[in-house]
This record gives C-alpha cells, structure tokens and sequence, in this order.
C-alpha cells in the first residue's frame, strides 16, 4: 500500500501499510529457506574455485543450487520407480505362484490372468503418469512450446523511478504516453515506442499513489501522501520511433523459480528531462493519505479516494469540494469511475466496496458489495454493467450492476491481487499479484495466460498494478511494480483466445 510523505526509500519502509509487513514477512522467509541451504552452495563453490569460469561465484552457486534441485528431484522419481517396480515383481511372482498352485483345468485360471494382467497393466500406467507428470514440470521450466511464444511479447521497460511504482496509466488524448506514479514523490510521462521519459512532475511532497488522464485534454490527476490531490497539464513531444526488440517469450502456466535479486533494477534514472513543479489546481479537503483519484465522465469532476475512510467530490474548475462520501468502516484502497455513465466504485480495507450513484442530481445512491473476507485492493466498471473486484483474500469476483447479491464468477488464486484492469474491447482481466505474477482472465473466469518472468524480463517484487492500451488487433499491457520499473507487453488477443 502507498504511503505518506517522507524520503524516497527510506520513509516507505519505515511507514509502510500493514499489508507491505506482510510481504516482508513472506521474502524473510524465502531467505531463511535459502540460508538454510547455504553451506551446499558454498561447498559446491569452493570445489569449482580451481576451474576456469568467468561467472561470477555467486551466480555460480547459485546454478549449482538449482541443479542440485533438480537431481534431488530424479533422484526421487527414480526411487519411486525402483519401489514400483519391485511391487510388479512382486506381483508377477504371485501371480507365477498361483497359477502353479490351479494347474489342472481349473476353470477360474483364465479370469485369474485376465485379472492379473490388468493389474500389471495399472502398474505400468501409474509409473508412467507418475514419471511424466514429474519430469514436465521441470522441464517445462526450460523449454518453452512454439505455439505460445507469439502470444506475449516484451515491448519495453520502463526504468527511472527511484522508488516502487504504485500506479500506472496511459493518456486518452493524442499523443499517447504512459504515466506512472512513484512512491519516489514524483510522476513520470514515458514514450511508449522508445522508453524515453518525456517529463516529470515533481509537485508532490509526498508519495504519489496513482495517476489517470483526463478523457480529452493534455490534463492528468494524480493523488499523494502528502493528503492532496493535484491537477496539471502536461505538453509533451514523442521521440523518433525505434526498431523493436526481438524478445519474445511465452505466456504459460509453470511456476517460475527465479532467485534474482529483488532489490535493485538494472538501469539508472531518467536523464534530465522538463520537469513540471507547480499544479493547476491541488484538492485539500482529505485528512489522510490520498490513495486514489479519478475523473467522472466528461472530466468536469473528480473523485477522490483516502485513508481517513472518505472519498470526496470535486469541481475541476473551482476545486470546490461538492461531496463527500462516507460510510466505509476502514481506510479507503481505490475508487474508479464508470467511462459512460456518473458512476463510482470505491474500495475498502473494510472488505466491501461500494456503488455511488450521482445519475440523478437530487439522489446519491449508494450500493455495497460485501463478498470478500480481507482487504479490497481495487474494483474497476466494465464497458458493460459489470464491476470486478480483487482482494487481499486471493480472490477476484465478477459482479452485475443490475443483480448484485452474488458474483456471476469467481476466480481463486494464490496470492493476493492488487490493482486490477479489464480491456475495453475484449474484456479481458489482468490480475496483478504479491508474489510478483501477472496472469490474464476472462470475464466467466477462465484463465488464459501468465505473463513471462525470469532472470531475463518480469517483475522481482510484488506487482502493483495494470494497464490496458488497445488499437485495432494490437493489444499492450502494462505492469509496474515495487521494483522500480513498468514493463510494455504486446498480447496477441487473437491467438489467446483462439489458445482458450
């Protein structure tokens, strides 16, 4: 969870929500796993000091580690064999015994072998299916299939952030630009073509927890710890576009067991690039940290989202604060704007999120959702009448505006899931996760895809959010992280749905 003002590292640490202890707690525990196996690796190290290498000796030991794992894994696969096959032998030898023992016309002898040779056949199959299923998933680690390589493509990364990136967005208005906000106090505008940063804005003293566009101007809105919301324009140029990259990799299923350290990105910061410092207009009604901030339909207002458990209504023009929102028991996570209509979705640490309803200036409805058992990281609308929530309890539900008594669909996970985005065109979901994977679900919750991560590309700490950018066939999605970076991933909806 974002947090309030302070230095860039430092105070996020230090001040961090409960939610980030949980984290910590987690990676403290993959350290002492790895610490505990230790002595192995420095072992396998010290005999290989004599050999010629240019690797380093910690990824060295680190390699050997990895394929120490791997001989443990067949060297159990192949005692499982042995034990197998000593349970056929055993059975043959019965069986041989017997038929010794009924030689003389018994007329059961022939239903006896058809019995046992059906035994013998369960055996083998079992030792097979044992053995394959074992041995793919580590293969499948390796070797990647050809057909799925074409269905997610690395576009770019985005580096220059010198703290966690919370939130991510792309601009409705040409020219098209990412934008990210940075636990670092500032955000950052990028060339999606080249990764080149553009422009930062530096008016915010403290952490800026989320950034969105306004629908028809050079205008974007950001929300920070410092309890403000700010407004600003922006004026950028987009550099020559450059040759892709030729990096692909697939979208599969198998669990990804890199080790890469966690806490550095490659890559220094943005060179120096126009810097705005002063806001058009600054929202100061919230007595709390400003998590989240949105515009309505039209962009003549905007909604704001806090920890002191209230989200405000704001006139962009006047900054006059129209309403104010009350009535979640906790601090409040996100809060989103419906594309069409004057509707708000606002979430809580309280478990629920609720439905806000100005359609109708004299009535201000208010609908709550109460489907989930921990905290609500974020509910989104869908071009349609649909709502999608995701929560600290692993889970994502699908909700429809017109019945909202229970989710349409429910997708389990295994670990909880941050700020999520559903595509306009294809309504496809992408859910972020703590333990730094990406995957990709449809709206009855069948799941699709998971983005690439390895030593290579992806994310090393937990992912905080996702953004879709679509045109025409070409579909991008974008992640950022608490590893300082955001990544531009091409996804061939076409064969992803043809995979499905």
């Amino acid at each position: 969870m974002p947090v309030e003002g302070g230095s860039s590292s430092g105070s996020a640490s230090a001040a961090r929500h409960p939610k980030q202890k949980r984290k910590a707690h987690s990676l403290s525990i993959r350290r002492t796993n790895s610490t505990e196996e230790r002595p192995l690796g420095v072992q396998r190290g010290d005999m290989l000091e004599g050999q010629d290498s240019k690797l380093p000796l910690s990824l060295r030991n680190n390699l050997l580690d990895l394929f120490g794992q791997i001989e443990r894994e067949f060297e159990n696969l192949y005692i499982e064999n042995l034990e197998l096959r000593r349970e056929i032998d055993s059975l043959n030898e019965r069986l041989t015994g017997d038929g010794q023992t009924i030689e003389g016309g018994d007329p059961t002898k022939g239903a006896l072998k058809t019995k046992a040779s059906h035994s013998t056949s369960q055996l083998s199959q079992k030792l097979k299916t044992t053995y394959k299923a074992s041995t793919s998933k580590i293969v499948s680690s390796f070797k990647a299939t050809a057909g799925s390589r074409a269905l997610c493509q690395l576009l770019k990364e985005y580096v220059g952030h010198r703290d966690g990136i919370w939130d991510l967005s792309i601009t409705r208005t040409q020219p098209v630009v990412l934008g990210t906000a940075s636990a670092d106090h500032s955000a950052l505008l990028w060339s999606i073509e080249t990764g080149k940063c553009l422009l930062r804005y530096a008016g915010h003293a403290g952490s800026v927890n989320s950034i969105k566009f306004h629908p028809t101007e050079q205008m974007a809105l950001t929300a920070s710890g410092d309890q403000t919301a700010h407004i600003w324009r922006y004026m950028v140029q987009l550099p020559a576009p450059q040759p892709p990259p030729d990096v692909s990799a697939p979208c599969d299923d198998d669990q990804d067991s890199s080790d890469r350290e966690e806490g550095e990105v490659d890559g220094e910061g943005p060179c120096e690039v126009p810097t705005v410092r002063l806001a058009t207009a600054t929202l100061k009604s919230h007595q709390g940290v400003v998590i989240a901030a949105d515009w309505l339909v039209g962009g003549r207002q905007v909604v704001t989202a806090s920890w002191d458990r209230a989200a405000n209504l704001y006139e962009v023009e006047t900054s006059e604060l129209v309403h104010t929102l009350t009535g979640h028991d906790q601090e409040l996570t996100h809060c989103c704007t419906h594309p069409s209509q004057r509707l708000v979705v606002t979430s809580s640490r309280d478990t629920t999120f609720r439905l806000w309803d100005f359609r109708d200036p004299s009535i201000h409805s208010v609908n709550v959702f109460q489907g989930h058992t921990d905290t609500v990281t974020s509910a989104v609308f869908t071009v349609g009448d649909n709502v999608v929530s995701g929560s600290d309890d692993r889970t994502v539900k699908v909700w429809d505006l017109k019945n909202m008594r229970s989710p349409i669909a429910t997708i389990r996970t295994d670990s909880a899931v941050n700020r999520i985005s559903v595509s306009a065109n294809q309504r496809i979901i992408a859910l972020p996760h703590d333990n730094r994977q990406v995957r990709l679900f449809d709206m009855s919750g069948v799941r699709l895809a998971r983005l690439p991560r390895s030593n290579r590309m992806g994310h090393r700490r937990m992912v905080c959010c996702t953004a879709w950018n679509e045109e025409n066939q070409s579909c991008n999605l974008f992640t950022c992280g608490f590893d300082r970076q955001a990544i531009g991933w091409n996804i061939n909806i076409p064969a992803l749905l043809q995979e499905k």
